[in-house]
């Protein structure tokens, strides 16, 4: 870890994502109201980022640049601090059309735009922090193909920069925290470096210890990094993550149960990541000691 001005963990929740969860809770969070309202809810206790995905009114995916807008008006004008990730990760996504005639791609489910595109809202809505997700892998099941071309995310990156925006580079295996790591020498991901490492997400890196560490440990001494498991794992990773000398996030995103058969709300996972961490004497660090740290641009 990077000599920090203010030493302690800080906590993310990443408050709705983009996956099929809202049929499985209804905690989920699905209109722009509902998404500010669990920020503001994971601010008030103690998450110092909230990251943002938007969904359609019938809980799909969403680019929609007004819905985004929404949910960055209510947060900024609330009266409750917290630093405002948005996810970049949205346009990279193809589904192939079957195991005999992949081509062309399945009309539903795939969303391919181009690197400004994608980086439209980040542009317009100036957030302290977006995602870069650092690589393409298979991702779940079936044809579907989580899609960043070395040409598109250096793009991306470069463009990410030049808004002012801080990037947070997205681990899911160890070829992309390489490719991330050749992104920062040749100088296209500026300093400081924040890195997610995303584990447990099939088909990428398992969140087994061994395969955690191996990510954790070709991770630069002079980056900040994160981490998370999703689902039955997300809480104890917690732990791991703080003791691996990391930060934390926690959500709804990767996980919608608080306890066995408990649905939780992101205020929640919040509240006992927070327990997890004071209960080993870690400081938990707010928002405006994590913009100090790595030295973000507050908007609006």
């Amino acid at each position: 870890m990077p000599e920090q001005k203010h030493n302690g963990v800080f906590i993310t929740c990443a408050v709705t994502g983009g996956g099929a969860t809202t049929a499985k809770s209804d905690k989920v969070p699905v209109t722009p109201e509902e998404i500010a309202n669990s920020c503001i809810e994971a601010a008030k206790a103690g998450a110092a980022i909230t990251h943002v995905h938007v969904r359609e009114d019938d809980g799909a995916p969403s680019r929609d640049i007004g819905k985004y807008a929404e949910v960055v008006e209510r947060v900024r004008e609330s009266d409750t601090d917290v630093v405002l990730n948005l996810t970049a990760g949205m346009g990279g996504d193809i589904v192939l059309g079957g195991v005999e005639t992949p081509l062309p791609p399945a009309a539903d489910g795939t969303d391919m735009v181009g690197a400004t595109e994608r980086v439209e809202h980040v542009r317009q809505l100036k957030p302290e922090i977006c995602t870069l997700d650092c690589g393409t892998m298979n991702f779940g099941e079936g044809d579907y193909i989580m899609t960043n071309t070395p040409s598109q995310l250096e793009e991306m990156a470069k463009q990410m920069t030049e808004i002012g925006t801080r990037i947070e580079i997205e681990a899911f295996d160890t070829g992309h925290l390489a490719h991330a790591k050749d992104l920062v020498r040749r100088g296209i991901i500026p300093n400081p470096v924040m890195v997610q490492l995303c584990m447990g997400i099939p088909w990428g890196a398992p969140d087994d210890l061994n395969t955690f560490m191996a990510m954790r440990n070709n991770i630069p001494d002079d980056w900040t990094f994160s981490a998370f498991s999703i689902s039955r794992n997300q809480l104890k990773y917690v732990s791991l993550a703080a003791l691996a000398g990391g930060n934390v996030r926690v959500g709804l995103e990767d996980n919608i149960y608080l306890d066995r058969g408990v649905l939780a709300t992101n205020g929640d996972l919040v509240e006992r990541a927070v327990t997890i961490l004071e209960a080993q004497n870690y400081n938990v660090l707010t928002p405006a000691q994590v913009r100090e740290n790595l030295d973000l641009t507050k908007h609006g």
